[in-house]
């Protein structure tokens, strides 16, 4: 899931290197936190969130069939 995320933002945003995923395992679910540059902040969230309840969905369906929970933060 963790690549996923990260391939998924390095096409979204002007500079992939500063990409930067970060997976947090608990015992059902895991939290995945998305870094990416200041200047590259609302191409990953995209209006209204749009592109972010997108990711989010790609993760919720991913998830089912891994039997396992996954929550996207995106951090500044």
């Amino acid at each position: 899931m963790k690549e996923l995320i990260e391939m998924i933002a390095k096409a979204l945003v002007d500079s992939p290197d500063q990409v930067v995923v970060h997976a947090i395992e608990g015992e059902q679910s895991t939290v995945l936190e998305l870094r990416v540059a200041q200047s590259d902040l609302g191409k990953v969230i995209g209006k209204q969130g749009r592109t972010a309840r997108a990711i989010r969905t790609i993760l919720g369906a991913s998830g089912m069939k891994l039997r396992r929970r996954f929550t996207l933060e995106i951090l500044e």
